[in-house]
């Protein structure tokens, strides 16, 4: 069972370690994500969600397992598309760098995790949940859609860690 919640700042080094572990795992996979530690995510960025409770740390057994960041922050080219609902930047949560550790991956916990996400955001009366998902990485996009989530639109987002790259973007209307 896979229980989410906030991480608390004494638990920074857990989370850079996390997030390192599993970038230097996915180098040269079919479906990296093409994260890199110091770029995407920065120390700061990290340290920051942390403080701002928007980073949350999935755990088996005490063992965390995943991370992920959940905020209102989006890119500009969010704004060019037709989204199912019309809603103000509050009102919408935007999942960010939702990881799971290798060792854990196919085994439902990323599943539990986009489920634990869409709690969250229907308890605190949000009304959509949106995410981008680089264009190659089929098992994200897979992951997404069959949590109820639809595709949008494809757009070319710049991040520092891709460069200009062909992203999907997905939205989930909570009822």
């Amino acid at each position: 069972m896979v229980t989410i919640r906030l991480a608390d700042i004494d638990e920074y080094s857990e989370v850079e370690k996390f997030y390192s572990n599993l970038i230097d795992s996915m180098k040269g996979s079919e479906f990296c994500p093409e994260w890199e530690m110091g770029i995407y995510p920065t120390k700061l960025q990290l340290e920051k969600a942390i403080i701002d409770k928007t980073l949350y740390l999935a755990h088996i057994e005490g063992e965390p397992v995943g991370a992920m960041i959940l905020n209102h922050d989006c890119e500009s080219e969010y704004e060019s598309v037709s989204w199912q609902i019309n809603a103000e930047r509050d009102e919408v949560m935007i999942i960010h760098l939702l990881g799971v550790s290798p060792a854990h991956q196919g085994r439902g916990v990323a599943r539990q995790m986009v489920n634990g996400v869409i709690d969250i955001c229907a308890k605190s009366s949000k009304k959509a949940i949106r995410l981008d998902v680089l264009k190659k990485n089929i098992p994200a996009a897979k992951l997404y859609e069959s949590a109820g989530f639809k595709y949008i639109d494809s757009v070319k987002i710049f991040y520092e860690d891709t460069g200009l790259t062909d992203f999907l973007l997905y939205e989930l209307v909570i009822e």
